[in-house]
């Protein structure tokens, strides 16, 4: 049967653009559906890169105003913050991002088609007015802010972080409920404009499916730095209040309760997969908890209908549905995509960043892997002594018999690049031997994860 294209995908973040992008350098006939103004998703718009331009600008305005900079030299009197210049800063890297992602539509020959889709069956979908067919369809249409139970974000005062990317003033007192990464990177810019920030998170610890040790020390370090963190606490309310807002919480354990008021408040308690108003139900498809269940190849129980990125089960991370959005192309394509899911490498982009690739070490025990450890201080590495920034530490996970690297957590500066490197050897299969004798540039910042690899071995040379 004759269909308007080979391959239709649904969204237009990154799996999704990449997806329609790989799929027509194939020679596929493609189009990709997007409802927002823009391409690139969440990320480009109100995701990764926005939060990014204002992490590194308020680092730029705290390395300033803090004296930081006077030991190299650097006297800096009367630091004034432009907010409005900072947030158009912000805007314009998005703009240009997203309109690159148009161009890319162009050169590759993609049809973007702007609306929403919604399934009419298996082989046909409607877009407004029209109804389009294809051989082929993925679902890459990622996900949206989840809040808490009778708490409803109003976008001025209890905000999701799409609203937190674009306050018009600096929050007196900023809480942030939720300890993962989005609210601690929020939580960190607006800390370092001015704003007292408190934290609350539910378990016992922020960022809680990172390594321990890393994720304990994380904490010690953004204590230090006056970011207020209150764990195993529950929020049982939360309440508008003249122009701020009251947020009610309990130690899980059970207690006195206690409020705290707040400017702003930041739902930041985790994302869901946004399959609502697809009418998938027409494919023949059965979500499971809203997630759309794939085959190892991302291909699902009903022929032609593929799914990829926050939609499905895995981290919600950019990277993972770009790979995924690769890897589904490929496949339709007729060739062998493929994820490695073990070694899918995630940040933390505060200061110090926090980056972990593969396992943790109580997932090691949890499993019964036998495991060996090697750390290294970047207080022993001479680039960042050189920059006077050495808080934090490299730590390798190797497999007792085969040496086989199973796992790398950072924390540290450098840490988001440095654990490509790390992914890059486990990808690979490298044991922390082949790590250890490979040659690093010095004085450099990766050097510690060499050195860490060394210690595998307890056999490190400058600790």
């Amino acid at each position: 049967m004759a269909t308007d294209f080979d391959l239709i995908v649904i969204g237009a973040g990154p799996g999704g653009y990449v997806a329609a992008i790989r799929a027509a350098q194939h020679g596929l006939k493609v189009a990709c559906i997007e409802k927002r103004g823009t391409l690139g998703g969440t990320c480009l718009n109100v995701g990764c890169i926005p939060s990014k331009a204002l992490l590194h600008g308020s680092h730029f305005f705290e390395e300033a105003g803090s004296g930081h900079l006077a030991k190299f030299g650097v006297k800096i009197a009367g630091v004034e913050l432009d907010l409005a210049a900072l947030l158009a800063e912000k805007d314009k890297a998005v703009k240009e991002l997203t309109d690159g992602v148009a161009f890319l539509f162009k050169k590759n020959k993609v049809e973007w088609i702007k609306g929403e889709a919604r399934f009419v069956d298996a082989k046909s979908i409607t877009v407004g007015d029209r109804t389009l067919t294809a051989k082929d369809f993925i679902i890459a249409t990622g996900s949206e802010p989840t809040s808490l139970p009778g708490v409803t974000p109003d976008g001025e005062v209890i905000v999701t972080s799409t609203e937190a990317l674009t306050l018009g003033a600096v929050p007196g007192h900023l809480v942030v409920i939720g300890g993962g990464y989005i609210g601690l990177e929020m939580g960190s810019v607006w800390r370092r404009l001015g704003s007292k920030v408190t934290v609350v998170e539910y378990a016992p610890r922020i960022v809680p499916a990172r390594d321990v040790e890393v994720g304990n020390a994380f904490a010690k370090v953004l204590k230090k730095e006056g970011m207020v963190i209150h764990t195993d606490t529950e929020v049982t309310g939360v309440a508008r209040k003249g122009t701020g807002a009251v947020v009610t919480g309990e130690p899980v354990a059970g207690g006195a309760a206690t409020e705290m008021e707040a400017d702003v408040v930041l739902l930041s308690t985790g994302r869901r997969p946004n399959t609502a108003g697809l009418n998938i139900e027409a494919t023949g498809l059965v979500l499971e908890q809203g997630r759309v269940p794939i085959n190892h190849d991302f291909s699902t129980s009903v022929a032609g209908i593929w799914a990829i990125g926050d939609v499905v089960e895995g981290p919600m991370l950019a990277h993972k549905a770009e790979d995924e959005g690769v890897a589904a192309a490929d496949n339709i394509a007729g060739l062998n995509g493929h994820v490695n899911r073990d070694v899918i490498p995630a940040v933390v982009y505060t200061d110090p960043e926090v980056a972990t690739v593969g396992r943790t070490e109580e997932e090691l025990k949890a499993a019964g892997i036998q495991y060996k450890v090697g750390k290294f201080p970047f207080a022993a590495n001479s680039r960042a002594k050189t920059n006077r920034d050495t808080e934090g530490f490299v730590k390798v996970l190797a497999d007792a018999v085969s040496d086989r690297i199973l796992g790398v957590h950072i924390i540290g500066p450098m840490a988001g690049t440095m654990i490509a490197e790390a992914a890059l050897a486990m990808e690979f299969g490298a044991s922390s031997e082949d790590l250890a004798l490979t040659c690093h540039a010095h004085p450099t910042h990766p050097e510690a994860l060499k050195e860490a690899a060394m210690a595998v071995t307890g056999k490190p040379i400058h600790m």
